[in-house]
């Protein structure tokens, strides 16, 4: 279908929040298991050791862009299910060659960032990662966590994924349903990111104001219940429900980019 380059207003930054949790509003148990199925798998693929993570960094293009087939699918009033990953696989082979190129390209890109982020660190987030898993002692992690190189690291390993982010964006969507390829759908997520960057900040904003509140809430409660413990309590499925309905509004900020979609509509 032919799509036509959009300019999204500020405004429209915080309605892609307020939209998102909205459709997930609709089928919050469908999206959370579509959430979770994501994240078993991914689970599964870390065990591998070396392909795993690969596999994984390959695979996100495709976890996106079924989220934005699903949410397409409940707004025409569809099923929700974790099959909609791999729906954009099927049918259109040039379409699935483009998709495929996308993902490895993706994990490409990744991998490198992770090396060259890793070059800068001297391991420590990978360290500190292991720590955490095996429990080490406070004073371990205190040291770890004292280490320069470890601001340095990840300040370029959230710069580096920040900046791949923003052709990637839209890019599986733009294969999908606009039949771009590969690289014009890389280009074609690039200057719509550009072109809306005052509404994508805003949405930015939004979600920090959202994480921001939860946490003062949640801590405030906790005062007043005198139940410290209530924090770890909520943290975990509002972490779930905050993921999910990121996911979900990644449909709405392709809306206001590029047109409307064709509803991917599952059978009942």
């Amino acid at each position: 279908m032919a799509l036509q380059l959009k300019s999204a207003s500020p405004a429209q930054g915080a309605r892609w929040l307020r939209d998102g949790f909205r459709l997930f509003g609709r089928s919050p148990l469908a999206f959370s298991l579509l959430f979770v199925s994501f994240l078993a798998t991914a689970l599964l693929a870390s065990m591998l050791p070396l392909l795993g993570p690969v596999l994984l960094f390959c695979a996100m293009p495709l976890v996106s862009l079924g989220f934005m087939v699903a949410a397409e699918s409940s707004l025409a009033g569809g099923r929700v299910h974790p099959g909609q990953f791999i729906t954009p696989l099927r049918g259109d082979a040039q379409k699935r060659r483009s998709l495929l190129v996308l993902c490895g390209l993706h994990g490409l890109a990744l991998v490198v960032a992770m090396a060259l982020s890793d070059a800068v660190d001297g391991g420590a987030f990978d360290a500190l990662v292991r720590s955490g898993a095996q429990g080490q002692r406070p004073q371990e992690v205190e040291a770890l966590v004292g280490d320069p190189r470890l601001a340095q690291g990840l300040a370029l390993r959230f710069g580096l994924m920040a900046l791949l982010s923003v052709p990637f964006w839209h890019a599986p969507a733009l294969v999908h349903w606009g039949g771009q390829g590969p690289a014009q759908s890389l280009f074609s997520s690039t200057l719509a990111m550009w072109r809306n960057k005052t509404a994508f900040i805003v949405y930015l904003v939004a979600w920090v104001g959202m994480i921001g509140l939860f946490g003062v809430v949640t801590s405030l409660l906790a005062g007043l219940l005198n139940a410290r413990q209530i924090v770890g309590h909520l943290t975990l499925p509002a972490g779930l429900v905050f993921s999910t309905v990121f996911y979900v509004s990644l449909i709405f900020t392709f809306h206001d980019s590029f047109g409307g979609t064709e509803a991917v509509v599952s059978a009942p």
